[in-house]
């Protein structure tokens, strides 16, 4: 799939949410796109192992971790699970760690920072549930596009 963030929000005007520039870029893959899959968890990977460990089909699993910068959410393990299951990025709104290792993973991960703790494992959170964040709305189905000018989101797909 070939598209630019800034061509789809020239193009598509108001049907194209611009999230705020906040994310910095950790996976190999910097241009992904798929259908949102969402995760709210806090400080709980429990979740977003559990959902990476599903046939991604090219979605975009986005996750609602609160915007804290106290653990990592996603690391090399849970990288290379996404890659393996299909996923075509993932979107943090929180930490990832082993930032090495995502790097050589060929998918997309957008987050906040790096940490290296890691989280706690209590299985708490919500799949599947409207996000909001980044000053745009993540929905279940919806569509995401990012590259290196920045995230949009869309209730369809457009490239």
């Amino acid at each position: 799939m070939t598209f630019h963030t800034t061509d789809l929000s020239d193009k598509h005007g108001d049907r194209v949410h611009v999230a705020e520039p906040i994310f910095r870029h950790f996976g190999k893959r910097v241009h992904f796109a798929g259908p949102i899959a969402t995760l709210k968890v806090f400080e709980d990977n429990t979740l977003v192992r559990a959902a990476l460990e599903t046939a991604g089909h090219g979605r975009v699993l986005v996750v609602d971790g609160g915007g804290s910068l106290r653990c990592a959410l996603v690391g090399g393990q849970l990288g290379e699970l996404a890659v393996q299951n299909g996923w075509s990025g993932i979107v943090v709104w929180g930490c990832v760690r082993d930032t090495a290792e995502l790097a050589a993973h060929d998918v997309g991960v957008l987050a906040l920072a790096p940490h290296p703790r890691k989280s706690v494992k209590r299985g708490e959170g919500c799949r599947d549930i409207p996000l909001h964040f980044a000053g745009v709305a993540f929905v279940p189905g919806g569509w995401l596009y990012a590259d290196e000018d920045g995230l949009v989101v869309t209730p369809e797909p457009l490239a």
